[in-house]
């Protein structure tokens, strides 16, 4: 206890004795053993005050030992079975049950595959291996105090970055233990197969093929591929320790409609190990329909370029480019028009289009004549100040025409139009708002428009070059936005109005952990309805397999995972309960597994993460030096530590308690002598 706190309750004592003195005996001139009494009890009742103001505390020193953490990271992929299963579990028992590591270690165990469970259950079912994942969770769970882990894996990561290059904290340290054959064995292999997504009836289509040898031999193998199990193409290939590596290029015919399964298969070796990499199935959809689209523009853009590159990715969709005098020659070919920045000369255009009722997307900008755009058509109509600004989108949620899917803006530039009031003047759904200077205005940027002849779209702006651009530097590709342009054109050229329920999903996966249908509900007045009930019922082709599920709202869709189902080909069916509302369709699940392709363990990268993360690697026959060396480490020597409590002398509510009972018993004695 402080010195302080000392002289402040002797000061307590003396000044509750003055005061007592002063009250009782100095001015009560009246003597005897009833008063002393009295006195005491006023006594106890100040000292009791002056204590709870004082409030006297003493700091109480408690010592512990802290450990330091071994974590046993355990491998749970399909990869490390082949390593010996009943091994490694004999060997984590070992070491979770060594009595010297308990004494000297707070031992946890955590598995992974593509995610880090706490869990010393090993079952070897997981299909992806994330490693970098599992030690940099690790890593933040035991950020404070000393740690090592105990990482027992095979080295062959399919998921996430690269574990070798992890900058981890400087008091944790990895041990790799090598699970698995470290032997590199002769194999040949399938590497790359590329393929066009969509074939045209009666037209070929390339089909690419990496073939890989590792090994030293020379050696002479046949690569075949076929179409729907009949082989269209067969060679012979040639290999050798200077000459490890072939690409192949085949042309195949689809002489039928549907989605075509292609497998490439490569004869295996007499002495190969792992013959699951010989063979890689793809499939590509035949279909018979081409759609033709015309842009029309009397100006050279980079948009025109952007709007050609993103819609010829589909295969089945063709792009022409004319100016207005040359864009009514074999026009009965174009399912839709792309009309950019229209001035007069786009007269004849407007008239055909006003007669044939074919669908047009309008891109508008600085450059459109508007006088003439808006005297010509009855869709909308803008004011034109003459006054050039840059409009920043706004993606609108809520917009239910067609599935956005994963379709994002996040950090899109703005395009460039003038200022000026806009009425869209029939039946609308805005896709994007406008935002100027900060400001969110209730005015479209991009529109899609619907009356009972025919579907259009308008952009309010040029520069779309620019989102196309932007959605490569968010997510490394141009996927995202090319696949929302596929969808504008879907709907833009379907002839019926819109379904009251839409799928979205895939024909291909390749591999189950793809694999989800999405869903879009609409009300009567074709607004998203998230009050649905939607039912998926889904059977595999052969019929044994049979699922039915509810389909879960994710915002403004409604999604099904079939991550668990197994590979095989699927027909479904989307029902909406309370209504007569259905949509069927069919998809595939390829069976891919990468585990599979890993027969020996990369034991050379485990080396550089030991190197780097202050660790060292281990054989599973060599577990006695790694207990040895977790034993006799100085970096693990548990601490003794020291923890101060500061505590109160005397429970507040024990003196306040004493403070009632005297003044009680004062105050009743006073009563009954006749004192108060």
């Amino acid at each position: 206890m402080e010195i302080r706190t000392v002289l402040l309750i002797l000061l307590a004592v003396l000044a509750a004795f003055v005061i007592v003195y002063y009250q009782y005996f100095y001015k009560n001139k009246r003597k005897g053993q009833f008063y002393t009494v009295l006195a005491v009890l006023r006594f106890c009742t100040l000292l009791s005050v002056f204590v709870v103001l004082v409030n006297p505390k003493f700091i109480k020193k408690e010592y512990f030992l802290e450990k330091a953490n071994l974590v046993i990271l355990t491998d749970n992929s399909s990869s490390i079975e082949l390593g010996g299963r009943e091994q490694l579990a004999n060997i984590i028992s070992s070491i979770t049950g060594n009595s010297d590591l308990k004494e000297r270690f707070s031992i946890e165990q955590y598995t992974f595959a593509s995610q880090l469970a706490q869990s010393d259950s090993l079952n070897f079912h997981g299909t992806n291996t994330n490693i970098a994942n599992a030690i940099s969770k690790i890593d933040e769970i035991y950020a404070s105090g000393a740690s090592t882990i105990l990482l027992f894996t095979d080295g062959n990561q399919t998921l996430g970055r690269d574990y070798e290059f992890l900058n981890l904290g400087e008091n944790i340290s990895v041990h790799p233990v090598v699970v698995g054959d470290t032997t590199q064995y002769e194999d040949i292999s399938i590497g790359l197969v590329n393929s066009n997504t969509y074939a045209f009836l009666k037209n070929k289509f390339p089909v690419e093929v990496a073939v890989n040898y590792t090994g030293n031999r020379t050696i002479s193998k046949t690569i075949s591929i076929s179409l729907d199990g009949i082989t269209k193409f067969r060679q012979k290939l040639n290999f050798g320790s200077n000459e490890n590596s072939k690409i192949i290029n085949a042309v195949l015919e689809a002489e039928s409609v549907g989605v075509k399964s292609i497998v490439v298969q490569v004869e295996t070796l007499s002495t190969e190990k792992n013959t699951f990499n010989n063979r890689k199935e793809i499939a590509v959809e035949v279909i018979d329909e081409k759609t033709t689209v015309t842009i029309v523009s009397e100006i050279s853009h980079p948009d025109i370029g952007a709007f050609k590159k993103s819609i010829e990715t589909n295969e089945q969709r063709v792009v022409n480019i004319k100016k207005p005098s040359e864009a009514l020659n074999g026009n009965d070919e174009t399912d839709l028009f792309i009309l950019y920045q229209p001035t007069s000369r786009f007269k004849p255009i407007y008239d055909y289009l006003n007669k044939r009722g074919t669908s047009t997307l309008t891109v508008t900008g600085p450059k459109t004549n508007w006088s003439f755009l808006n005297s010509v058509q009855t869709s909308f109509f803008k004011e034109n100040f003459n006054q050039p600004e840059e409009i920043e989108p706004v993606l609108n949620t809520a917009f239910d025409a067609f599935g956005l899917s994963d379709f994002s803006m996040d950090n899109f530039p703005p395009l460039e139009s003038n200022l000026g009031d806009i009425d869209l003047k029939i039946d609308s759904d805005i896709l994007v708002h406008q935002k100027i200077r900060g400001v969110d205005l209730d005015k479209p940027l991009f529109a899609v428009l619907e009356d009972a002849s025919k579907r259009e779209a308008v952009l309010f702006g040029e520069n779309i070059w620019r989102w196309r651009a932007q959605t490569y530097r968010n997510t490394q590709s141009f996927n995202e936005f090319d696949e929302f342009m596929g969808k504008l054109m879907v709907y833009l050229t379907s002839n019926g109005r819109k379904s009251r329920l839409e799928l979205d999903y895939k024909l291909i996966f390749e591999n189950s952990s793809e694999a989800k249908i999405r869903a879009y509900s609409f009300d009567e007045s074709f607004s998203f309805d998230s009050n649905s009930t939607l039912i998926l019922k889904c059977s595999s082709k052969d019929g044994n397999f049979v699922r039915e599920l509810p389909m879960l709202l994710r915002g403004n869709y409604f999604e099904a995972d079939l991550s668990d189902f197994p590979a095989g080909e699927y027909t479904f069916t989307v029902t909406k309960q309370g209504e007569n509302s259905k949509r069927s369709g069919t998809f595939k699940i390829l069976e891919f597994n990468p585990e599979k392709l890993m027969i020996s363990a990369n034991y050379q990268k485990l080396h550089r993460l030991a190197e780097k993360a202050n660790g060292e690697v281990f054989y599973m026959d060599k577990m006695n030096s790694l207990v040895d060396k977790l034993n006799t480490s100085n970096q693990f020597i548990p601490i003794q530590k020291s923890r101060q409590n500061v505590v109160s002398l005397i429970d507040f509510r024990i003196l306040l308690g004493l403070v009632v009972l005297t003044l009680s018993l004062e105050w009743f004695i006073r009563k009954f002598n006749g004192l108060i």
